[in-house]
């Protein structure tokens, strides 16, 4: 009962609007100043892999194989890293600041706090983590005053025009004649 209430009620659509604009502002403007202070990815690289996230009993990395991507894709593509994280934050920002593919700009957001998580570093990740996971949560109610909301009826529409049959339901298809 609960959440269906936070999808579908225009008072948690406005709230989580709020939130939305927060954390979307958080990460646009952390983006736009990576994407303009010439952002460097490759310290904090090499500091995951020289000392990954590790169990404190046996000291064993928790994170073998992320460890093991960093080392062998990240750091040799510093470069794309480079470019590819700040133009992420800066559209993860501007995609839920104006409610636009909402729910696909709180699904980055949540993987590229995860990410900087198991590198071993919290900073604001848990808080951004924990705010996108109500985004993602609210589903469609998230971008009702915002772009989504405009255009998904549009969308449902079409995709309803584009594969209904005569006298059909949507997505029923004619029977072949024999």
């Amino acid at each position: 009962m609960l959440l269906r209430w936070f999808r579908e009620n225009v008072w948690a659509a406005a709230a989580i609007t709020l939130l939305r604009l927060y954390v979307g502002w958080e990460w646009m403007h952390h983006g736009w100043d990576k994407l303009t202070g010439g952002f460097d990815a490759g310290g904090f690289l090499k500091n995951a892999v020289a000392h990954p996230v590790t169990d404190k009993a046996t000291q064993a990395a928790l994170f073998p194989n992320y460890t093991y991507f960093i080392e062998r894709f990240a750091l040799p593509n510093v470069k794309l890293i480079n470019f590819l994280i700040p133009l992420g934050e800066f559209l993860i920002g501007v995609g839920l600041i104006v409610g636009g593919l909402t729910l696909t700009a709180a699904v980055f957001g949540m993987t590229l706090n995860v990410l900087v998580l198991v590198a071993g570093t919290v900073s604001t990740n848990p808080w951004l983590l924990v705010l996108g996971v109500a985004i993602f949560t609210a589903g469609a109610n998230a971008g009702r005053f915002g772009l989504d909301g405009y255009a998904m009826p549009l969308l449902h529409k079409a995709w309803d025009r584009m594969f209904r049959r005569k006298g059909g339901k949507p997505g029923a298809r004619k029977a072949a004649a024999h």
